[in-house]
């Protein structure tokens, strides 16, 4: 497990991270999102000891992270780097062994990564000879092949295309299921959404969101309101409460609502029109509609 407590980091005067607390217990998953320079590469430098921190604590079950504990830790930056001259297969022993793991280790779990993330490439290949996608997937097999038990992925989703997107989904979650705790940043709240036990967002260093994204999204209210009714988007709008109605194809309708408890308003001015309702399904905002709502609060 790890935790932290009251973290904080500043850079002159100002406060990159701000006493930021959270835990990541074995066997989950931990998203961290925020704009461009909300702080989340800095608490995972601070983590990794890359920084010193100003105040706080991180403990590696139970206690502070030694030098040993840094061999179950993998991470991947946000700047990738790999040697372009070496074959895949040279670099991913040469990582292993960084984490304290032997080449005859190693060696067996290459072919079993290249396949599961399904690498075009031979294993003697040099990665200059490796497209950029192929390139990034070896990076993922280097963070991920010492099989460790702390897994720190700075935005490990950019500049993948959805099928192999989901390649890495599948390795984290195998992963997590393995028992590691893994903490992630991603701008892409849909892989944030499907993966994540536990979300943390910060803004300017703070955190400003804390739990499960359900339970997040949830304290926003159900607001949000699909139905497929015969009445017209005027007699919705006229329903007080009703803030704003889409009409994406006959008979079909989006509504933003201004709480929860208009979704019943609107329920009973359907019912009185027919007596079957094909749609109706109010859920809370989405996770990317949250998150613009908090980072628009910024600029208020």
């Amino acid at each position: 497990m790890l935790e932290v407590e009251g973290l904080t980091k500043y850079f002159g005067d100002m406060a990159a991270v701000d006493d930021m607390s959270f835990r990541i217990p074995d066997g989950k998953i931990l998203g961290l999102i925020g704009q461009n320079g909300a702080g989340k590469s800095t608490t995972f430098r601070l983590i990794l000891n890359f920084l010193d921190a100003d105040d706080g604590t991180i403990l590696w079950n139970g206690k502070p992270l030694k030098e040993k504990d840094y061999d179950v830790i993998g991470y991947l930056p946000e700047e990738r780097g790999l040697y372009p001259k070496v074959t895949i297969e040279d670099q991913l022993i040469y990582f292993g062994r960084l984490r304290g793991k032997k080449k005859k280790e190693i060696v067996p779990l290459i072919d079993k990564w290249m396949e599961k993330f399904q690498v075009k490439g031979e294993k003697t290949d040099k990665v200059k000879s490796l497209s950029k996608g192929n390139q990034q997937k070896v990076q993922l097999i280097a963070t991920l092949i010492h099989e460790p038990k702390l897994i720190i992925l700075d935005e490990p989703f950019s500049g993948l295309d959805p099928v192999n997107a989901e390649l890495l989904k599948e390795g984290i979650i195998e992963l997590k299921e393995n028992g590691s705790c893994v903490i992630f940043s991603s701008h892409n709240m849909e892989n944030v959404e499907k993966i994540c036990d536990h979300l943390v967002m910060l803004r300017d260093g703070e955190m400003v969101l804390d739990g499960s994204v359900q339970a997040i999204r949830e304290s926003f209210g159900r607001t949000h309101l699909e139905i497929e009714t015969p009445l017209s988007k005027e007699e919705l709008e006229a329903i007080p409460g009703v803030l704003r109605v889409e009409n994406p194809r006959e008979n079909y309708y989006h509504l933003r609502l201004e709480s929860s408890d208009v979704g019943r308003e609107v329920f009973e001015e359907a019912i009185k029109v027919t007596d079957y309702i094909p749609i109706f399904n109010q859920q809370p905002p989405t996770l990317e509609e949250i998150f613009k709502l908090k980072v628009g609060e910024e600029d208020e």
